[in-house]
């Protein structure tokens, strides 16, 4: 299974950690079954961007962009070459390291 490392963030992670998911699993569902309560106010819709993150290793090995991820980035807060929505980014083989950036566009946190 690969291994996502997580870089600290003051709130989501503050010591960083590194977990395991399935090959197949989105970033995104595995923060959440892992405890990390990253942002998803779309429920992983691909409608919002509150769950950007950054791939600081390993972008190459998930899954190409679609057309409305790399739409809905544009409005991604901090937006970088290798940012990633993780309800769309699906793990393969290789693991990742990732970065959630210290904001998002939602002026109010959901309470999932």
């Amino acid at each position: 299974m690969p291994i996502i490392k997580i870089l600290p963030h003051p709130e989501y992670c503050p010591q960083g950690d590194s977990i395991e998911a399935p090959r197949g699993t989105s970033i995104c569902e595995a923060l959440l079954d892992n405890g990390i309560a990253i942002e998803h106010a779309c429920e992983m819709s691909c409608a919002c961007t509150t769950c950007h993150v950054v791939v600081r290793q390993g972008f190459d090995s998930l899954n190409e962009l679609d057309e409305s991820e790399e739409d809905m980035l544009d409005r991604a807060w901090g937006l970088e070459p290798q940012s990633r929505l993780s309800c769309q980014a699906i793990l393969a083989d290789e693991d990742v390291t990732i970065e959630i950036p210290k904001y998002s566009i939602n002026h109010a946190k959901e309470n999932h």
